[in-house]
């Protein structure tokens, strides 16, 4: 026969055992790019933050002459761009990132071109022929930030303004360049 005890015993609800719950890993404060990375990725990855020293801090850590380029076609009201504005009439490079493209890195030496002061003697049509055939060989985002640069509109594309390019980069200096 069986006990009050015993029949007590059976109906108890089990215990309950406390688990340790595991600590959350601290996320990295920014996320690392690869070495020689596309500018759209740096320009994506300065979007992200969302304090302006640390815009500036990914900014300065992946300096480079054509990010610097960049922003003063872009920045600098001194920089008269020889190309007309708006949407250019380019075929966009369809291929995966990293894949049978060329890069800002390597274009950056025919900048000069659509800028006054640049490539003077290049008639219109050649001019224009040469930034296609550039945005062509580029991947989109950053044909994308190439044309947004020309037209001064980096800002509609990434939330990266001039304070934050001037504190970045102090060596930069605006104006005079026409």
């Amino acid at each position: 026969m069986m006990t009050t005890e015993n029949t007590l015993e059976e109906n108890e609800p089990p215990k309950q055992v406390s688990r340790k719950t595991r600590k959350p890993r601290k996320k990295p404060a920014v996320k690392k790019l690869p070495s020689n990375p596309f500018m759209n990725e740096i320009l994506e990855l300065a979007n992200e933050q969302t304090t302006h020293a640390k815009k500036v801090a990914v900014l300065q850590e992946y300096e480079c002459m054509v990010l610097k380029s960049l922003f003063i076609w872009n920045f600098d009201d001194s920089v008269i761009s020889l190309l007309p504005e708006g949407k250019v009439p380019y075929k966009p490079n369809e291929n995966p990132l990293g894949t049978d493209h060329s890069s800002l890195r390597r274009e950056q030496r025919s900048l000069y071109n659509f800028v006054k002061g640049g490539n003077d003697q290049l008639s219109t049509i050649r001019r224009e022929t040469i930034f296609i055939q550039m945005l062509e060989g580029l991947h989109p985002k950053e044909a994308d930030i190439v044309i947004a640069a020309k037209d001064g509109a980096l800002e509609d594309l990434y939330d990266i303004d001039y304070d934050v390019v001037e504190e970045a980069f102090p060596d930069i200096e605006w104006g005079g360049r026409s």
